[in-house]
């Protein structure tokens, strides 16, 4: 039984408590992942590397101009390209 008829049976039940239901769980949940990460796993990470933003943790792919800053909106401003691993590390952690 492929989903979307699983759906559509689910839709025409009527189980409007059972959707409620999961809603107000997913919604908490979120909370509890969005907390377990800013202040447990977070903070243990920053003690180990010393630095909780990770938007800056990049590798230039070519020359960088003198005078240019060594951050990810420098860099894009004066078009090198980046491999901008600390993006992912971050979005991996969130």
């Amino acid at each position: 039984m492929s989903m979307l008829q699983e759906f559509k049976e689910f839709a025409v039940k009527g189980n409007v408590m059972d959707l409620a239901v999961g809603v107000i769980i997913g919604g908490a949940f979120g909370k509890i992942t969005t907390s377990l990460v800013d202040d447990v796993i977070m903070p243990v990470i920053s003690a180990v590397i010393g630095d909780v933003d990770f938007s800056n943790m990049l590798i230039p792919l070519a020359e960088v101009p003198e005078g240019t800053a060594m951050t990810y909106a420098a860099l894009k401003e004066a078009g090198v390209p980046v491999l901008a691993y600390g993006n992912f590390i971050t979005i991996l952690i969130n």
